[in-house]
């Protein structure tokens, strides 16, 4: 039986160290073996170091505890706002408030039943959109048939029964919405009296989906070890054979033998043979036929692609879509860490009309609390420079604690307040920072504009004009136009 074997190495970045993991690949096995030894001969020679499916279980397993806190939360929500709005009905239609909430409460405690308890063991069927990666994941895992594999095959199920069940939640959510909605226009005199939480129900159904879908997103999100991992593996004749017969595509469509082998569409148009049909059919327009058709084609893909951007933030591309009768607020379903920006600048200031003598070297961190607002802190470290271009040196010479608030006001500007308190010398014991009396308030009020490069690494870019309104009141005078260029983060 002859063999080829590969040896590759791949070098990966996670966190603070350095990982070398080493993928042994036998590519072509004999032509004797059927495809049931292959896969169980390269499954013998695969070998997978334990953190490649350690970190899928972590990641998988953090995605399921997350989803089913805010699953939870959501639901809890959903049913108070039921029990006030049952309460309030009661008093003035009895009768209708026990027939549009007698099992609602119920049937809320048999899905949060079920979500805290689904593992994963049962049948799962392909809902929603077809996610490419979690298919060929899942198929990966099962091809490596181990017992490292099977646990992450068993965590991996369970994050997908819990995703199951959301849209469960989420498609029961929808239809309370509705009847609600329909009693409601059947009385309209009870509009008032229960439209706040009406509303509120809007409001619950259109985040939670964006969180599902943001979980989704993340699920479907693979990191550099498993783009490497898949991307080797694909390459065996025997995982692709595999998944023709295994993936979730083939329990759904039937995937002829011959899938994907050239002879399959032996007879079929090229794509070379298409093209010249179209050249000629608009040859008759003239010389510029062809290049009329390809700028219509090119509007078209645009405004598609802006089309299915929008159906994603509304359904994750599919029809389960909830259209917001109310202005949402993109944050609120973002987790701290994704609301942070971290970001430096540096400003120069000067005693003399040409040299700068003064390097501020500023670090801050801002929260984003919506849309186009950001609040946040900052220190920075005042650098002296010398006295002239014939002395130049580099000296601890102060420091400064920093506030901002920006505010977006159209586009890429924004307005800018803060308050700084400055030390113009150098901090030598915790007793300078503790003498208010050494420091110099500075109030900020100014524009910020950020820049968009081309480059990948600078289109983050902001330059500030900041104008200080309380350095009229220092003694000496401090400067009252401040320059300032950083980056975000």
């Amino acid at each position: 039986m002859n063999v080829f074997i590969r040896f590759e190495l791949i070098v990966y970045f996670s966190g603070r160290s350095l990982y070398a993991v080493f993928f042994w690949l036998a590519l072509i096995l004999s032509s004797h073996c059927n495809a049931q030894e292959r896969s169980q001969k390269v499954g013998d020679i695969l070998n997978f170091p334990a953190r490649f499916f350690s970190q899928i279980q972590s990641k998988t397993a953090s995605l399921d505890e997350q989803l089913t806190r805010q699953t939870e939360k959501y639901m809890q929500r959903m049913q108070r706002r039921e029990q006030r709005m049952f309460s309030r009905l009661y008093k003035v239609d009895s009768v209708g408030a026990k027939t549009l909430f007698a099992e609602s409460l119920e049937r809320y405690a048999a899905l949060g039943k079920k979500l805290a308890r689904d593992t994963g063991n049962g049948a799962l069927h392909l809902s929603g959109e077809y996610q490419a990666y979690i298919d060929s994941l899942y198929g990966m895992l099962k091809f490596m048939n181990g017992p490292q594999a099977a646990g992450a095959i068993t965590q991996l199920k369970a994050l997908e029964a819990k995703l199951q069940d959301a849209d469960q939640i989420k498609a029961y959510i929808r239809q309370r919405r509705q009847e609600i909605a329909q009693y409601l226009q059947q009385h309209a005199s009870v509009t008032r009296l229960l439209g706040k939480d009406y509303q509120g129900i809007n409001q619950n159904l259109y985040y939670y989906s964006q969180e599902i879908r943001q979980y989704r997103e993340v699920l479907n999100d693979p990191d550099k070890l498993e783009q490497q991992a898949l991307a080797i593996i694909s390459k065996l004749p025997a995982f692709q054979q595999f998944m023709r017969t295994n993936g979730q595509l083939a329990g759904i469509f039937n995937v002829p033998v011959n899938y994907a082998d050239p002879s399959s569409v032996a007879g079929l148009q090229t794509r070379d043979q298409v093209a010249a049909l179209i050249r000629q059919q608009v040859s008759a327009s003239g010389t510029g036929g062809m290049a009329t058709v390809t700028t219509q084609l090119q509007a078209a893909q645009s405004q598609l692609e802006s089309y299915k951007d929008k159906l994603r933030k509304l359904g994750n591309g599919s029809g389960d879509m909830d259209m917001p009768d109310f202005k949402p607020r993109n944050l609120r379903t973002k987790p701290l860490w994704q609301r942070l920006e971290w970001g430096t600048n540096l400003q120069t200031s000067r005693t003399n009309t040409y040299y700068p003598n003064i390097l501020d070297l500023g670090f801050s961190v801002g929260y984003r609390i919506g849309d186009k607002s950001t609040i946040g802190i900052g220190s920075s470290l005042k650098i002296g420079l010398g006295n002239g271009y014939q002395h130049l040196s580099a000296t601890a010479s102060g420091a400064s604690l920093r506030s901002f608030l920006d505010l977006v006001i159209h586009g890429s500007f924004a307005a800018t307040a803060g308050l700084e308190y400055n030390h113009a010398n150098s901090l030598s014991s915790f007793q300078d920072i503790r003498e208010l009396r050494k420091w110099t308030a500075s109030g900020l009020i100014g524009i910020t504009k950020t820049v968009s490069l081309k480059s990948r690494m600078f289109k983050k870019m902001r330059v500030q004009l900041l104008w200080d309104y309380l350095s009229y009141s220092q003694i000496p005078r401090t400067q009252a136009l401040l320059y300032r260029i950083g980056y975000n983060f």
